[in-house]
């Protein structure tokens, strides 16, 4: 398993209030979601009105589908009219897979199955 994390910084120069730059991150952040299969957020701090800060994971098989995908992502950023493409990060990185991994012992299954649960726990919240 492959997991990937693009990180970029958008500037937002015409914003003159912070509506109209969640607007313009609103609708980056749908797009690339919409267009590229991936989860993308805004991950740094909201109340700073001309730039944005916006995180973008991507999980697959194939590590130089995860790259392709960020260079797609990242030309299309440099063509958004309402904002300028700021710096830019990105952490491509492979995991084990559970079933290929040594046998868990019994204290790393229970640790794992009560993450699991907290974690359902929380989204039935």
């Amino acid at each position: 398993m492959v997991v990937g994390i693009l990180q970029f910084e958008l500037l937002v120069p015409g914003a003159t209030s912070l509506k109209d730059k969640r607007r313009v991150v609103k609708s980056v952040k749908d797009r690339l979601h919409r267009e590229h299969l991936v989860s993308v957020a805004e991950v740094g701090p909201q109340e700073v009105l001309n730039a944005a800060i916006i995180g973008v994971t991507l999980v697959s098989t194939d590590g130089a589908r995860v790259g392709r995908t960020f260079d797609s992502i990242l030309a299309k950023m440099r063509c958004v009219r309402e904002a300028e493409l700021g710096g830019t990060s990105r952490v491509v990185s492979e995991c084990t897979l559970l079933e290929q991994s040594e046998q868990l012992d019994e204290t790393e299954r229970d640790g794992l199955s009560r993450e699991l649960l907290g974690l359902m726990e929380e989204e039935g919240a």
